[in-house]
């Protein structure tokens, strides 16, 4: 039986596994306490300079705006831990919205039958772009942008080519509607403040990401595959599965957003989505995401979506001109990259 002596350079030797973390070190290694402080000042900004951002009905409007952002943040946050990027996710939601819609209609058939086929297409478009990424090596931004710029020629392509004009036809009066809305587009009233479903939507896809991200196997695949592809690869984690999930992701949101989308305006103008996934990736990073990969939580893409409701609505309720939203939005997004950049090396120093 042999042991090992212990070393004999007179230090004391811990496993630093062993050791104890304090609750502040913990703390300032969340990927989102930069995004919550920037929320707290947000919210007290917008408290000051505009009396009704504190009223009741206006806690709903912020929320709501805040969850047709975050329900499509919280995948791409994921996809972005991932270390990848989807400039296509904008187009996809509008693209899910117009497959129900032209789908339902043109078949005369119930609702619920275009809502199926847009989920089959929708998470086929994100095979599409996890597999050309895989197979290709190419960057994630080449691909998406590719499918972008399909995306929007096809959707207005197709819907003047079917419906002779840029937007669907009405499907309000079709069976299966009331039914699709009430699940997709309604709302319920509580303490007489109206809050729509699409919230409860972003809660929990919120939950679901975070349970994900930290208690399941599939988590630590995309922290590894993030950190580096290769370095996974090499332990075994099954990269390319991993990345054709994250865009899965991404496409199964985008689904439940167009759904929104078509359900709650009866038609769907098929020019809208553009831009909008550059709002998804400033969410993100808001929220902790790092453009490298490897780091961030669903959670603060929640908190990353939730300054982008209280700024957008409170320049309306502050009575200021809202071409200074885009001004906001952009110092945001460099503060909170060089707060949280701060807030890692701080963390990184202290190990």
């Amino acid at each position: 039986m042999s042991s090992t002596a212990p070393p004999s350079d007179g230090i004391d030797h811990v496993d630093e596994r062993l050791l104890r973390t304090s609750p502040l070190k913990k703390l300032l290694a969340r990927p989102e306490l930069g995004s919550v402080v920037g929320a707290v000042a947000v919210f007290v900004f917008f408290s000051v300079v505009a009396d009704s951002f504190l009223r009741p009905s206006s806690l709903g409007t912020v929320l709501y705006a805040a969850s047709t952002i975050g329900i499509m943040a919280v995948p791409v946050a994921l996809l972005m831990i991932g270390g990848e990027f989807d400039l296509s996710a904008g187009v996809l939601v509008t693209s899910s919205a117009l497959v129900s819609s032209m789908v339902s209609y043109q078949m005369t058939a119930n609702v619920w039958v275009g809502v199926g086929v847009s989920l089959l297409v929708t998470l086929a478009i994100g095979v599409f772009n996890g597999f050309m990424l895989t197979r290709t090596r190419l960057p994630s931004f080449i691909i998406t942008l590719g499918t972008f710029l399909m995306l929007t020629g096809l959707n207005l392509g197709l819907t003047k080519l079917i419906s002779g004009t840029v937007s669907t036809k009405t499907i309000a009066d079709m069976e299966g509607f009331s039914s699709a809305r009430k699940l997709f587009a309604s709302q319920l009233t509580i303490g007489g403040v109206e809050f729509k479903v699409t919230i409860l939507w972003w809660l929990g896809l919120v939950a679901l990401a975070t349970w994900i991200l930290l208690r399941t196997r599939f988590g630590n695949w995309i922290f590894a595959v993030g950190g580096g592809a290769d370095a996974a690869r090499a332990v075994g984690v099954p990269v390319y599965r991993t990345k054709i999930g994250l865009y899965m992701g991404v496409a199964f949101c985008a689904w439940i957003a167009g759904q929104h989308l078509l359900f709650s305006f009866d038609v769907v103008q098929s020019g809208e989505g553009v831009g909008n996934e550059l709002i998804y990736i400033i969410a993100a990073v808001i929220g902790g995401c790092l453009i490298t990969g490897g780091y961030g939580s669903a959670i603060g893409s929640a908190v990353g979506a939730l300054i982008f409701g209280m700024t957008s609505k409170g320049i309306v309720y502050a009575e200021w001109n809202p071409d200074w939203f885009k001004f906001f939005l952009g110092a945001m997004l460099l503060l909170a990259t060089l707060l949280n950049a701060w807030i890692r090396k701080r963390v990184e120093a202290t190990k």
